[in-house]
């Protein structure tokens, strides 16, 4: 396959690695313990695991995409604050 087209960095690949490895390690997670007991935190509404790791995927490739157009930083920093966010996440919502 050639994806010369695309600007692929790598930072943008082990971006998007990760993020396929976290959502291979949600399935197998999910599989071996289903359901994971939805909770209420501190936005209020019942989240699950599921929903967490959607808000965080989501929210950490917001973080990438205003990294890129608002920042002269390395995108490393931009991975960094987007593990926090997910920790984040995780622990609070």
């Amino acid at each position: 396959m050639d994806f010369s087209w695309m600007a692929w960095t790598l930072p943008t690949a082990l971006f998007f690695a990760t993020m396929i490895a976290f959502l291979l390690g949600m399935a197998v997670w999910e599989y071996v313990s289903p359901g994971g007991a939805p909770r209420i935190g501190i936005l209020r509404f019942e989240t699950t695991r599921g929903d967490r790791l959607f808000l965080s995927l989501l929210g950490s490739a917001y973080i990438h995409i205003a990294w890129l157009g608002f920042v002269n930083l390395d995108l490393w920093w931009a991975t960094a604050l987007s593990l926090i966010y997910a920790y984040c996440v995780f622990r609070l919502v």
